[in-house]
């Protein structure tokens, strides 16, 4: 069965004051020797059959195209690729306009995951965002490639539902094919944590978050784009495809610093540091720094924690242990079976992970 393939690009014009994910600077002399390491783990590792690719990072886009391309003709000498797959690259505005969109279509790649974040300026400098709300508008009005998704963060201090309401009306007149929306969250270590901790920041109220969260899945279902995760949106048939095989516990491998992956039943994850990661792949030695057997109390933890992601739930007709324990969320109006399906209602869309987590308790999986 084919499966998906992630490579992690960790390069970005500036670090975000909220990001936490594995990204450096971009410095062009570091990305050639990544780059160069990068195609030795794919000849490494390659042999297995993909329905999907999604170069992720980092923005992958802070990439010169010949290296972008160089990592592709790579990719498809040493994987094979399904018919009709998907192939995704991150990209930030400033780092993309439609010319080179056009040349990344002309390489293969379908879809674009822009990261827009927010369409107010004050917003984006307190982000730390490189890149002006004007820009932002550029990049999703003229993208260059038809199936794109945009990327916003509500919940922002200083963020009122005006503002909010303007950049949902505005992303969504650009006419993309997927929303995701994310609440932000302050992760232990960046800035934006620091900020909050120190009271230079405050976080708006929960209230206020709940309501930014259901005006925007409210307006995405008007404009067509239906709500089939907790943050993502997508006009039908257009779903992200590869985060999909993430949830639904399908196999992937996953490439460069810092990139996951799971095969056979087993979980690996890279090494995080960019260069023990070059110098692991140019001495020829794999950079995979933790694996470990997924135990069949994992799994189910995994189902329950990833099958509520989705709005479609955990078929629960074959697993009614899982029903079972179920009751007491149910009647606290979390939860739903319906047509054999155990679902989050919408309020339990917003305690996601809470739920998640008494499930283990009454199942014993602590």
């Amino acid at each position: 069965m084919a499966g998906g393939l992630y490579i992690h690009i960790p390069f970005c014009v500036s670090k975000c004051h909220y990001c936490d994910f594995l990204s450096v600077t971009f410095d062009s002399a570091v990305a050639k020797k990544y780059v160069e390491a990068l195609k030795h783990e794919i000849r490494l590792r390659g042999g297995r059959r993909v329905s999907s690719l999604y170069l992720g990072g980092g923005t992958p886009t802070v990439l010169p195209l010949y290296e972008i391309e160089e990592i592709l003709k790579t990719v498809r000498d040493y994987f094979e690729f399904s018919r009709n797959a998907e192939l995704t690259i991150e990209a930030n505005p400033g780092t993309l306009d439609s010319g080179k969109a056009r040349d990344l279509a002309s390489m293969g790649i379908n879809r674009l995951s822009i990261g827009v974040q927010s369409l107010d300026d004050e917003e984006l400098r307190l982000l730390g965002r490189c890149h002006t709300a004007e820009e932002a508008m550029n990049a999703i009005e003229s993208p260059g490639i038809d199936n794109f998704s945009v990327d916003l963060i509500y919940g922002i201090p200083g963020q009122d539902m005006q503002s909010w309401r303007r950049t949902v009306e505005r992303a969504i007149g650009a006419g993309p094919a997927h929303i995701s929306s994310y609440e932000l969250t302050a992760e232990s270590g960046t800035p934006f944590f620091e900020s909050l901790t120190s009271g230079k920041l405050e976080a708006p109220p929960e209230s206020l978050v709940v309501e930014m969260f259901e005006h925007g899945v409210d307006a995405f279902a008007k404009a067509g784009l239906a709500h089939y995760e907790i943050s993502n949106f997508a006009r039908p048939g257009l779903e992200c495809r590869h985060n999909i095989n993430y949830w639904k516990r399908g196999e992937y491998t996953g490439l460069g610093a810092g990139a996951h992956s799971f095969e056979g039943g087993v979980r690996s994850r890279n090494t995080g540091y960019v260069f023990k990661y070059i110098e692991s792949l140019t001495n020829g030695v794999l950079p995979v720094e933790d694996s470990a057997e997924v135990t069949p109390d994992d799994e189910i933890k995994e189902i329950i924690f990833l099958g509520l992601r989705m709005t479609q739930g955990i078929n629960v007709e074959k697993m009614r242990f899982i029903a079972d324990a179920s009751e007491e969320l149910i009647a606290d109006g979390l939860l739903v079976i319906e047509e054999g399906r155990l679902k989050l209602t919408r309020r339990g869309l917003l305690l996601a992970n809470a739920v998640a987590v008494d499930l283990f308790e009454i199942l014993g999986l602590g």
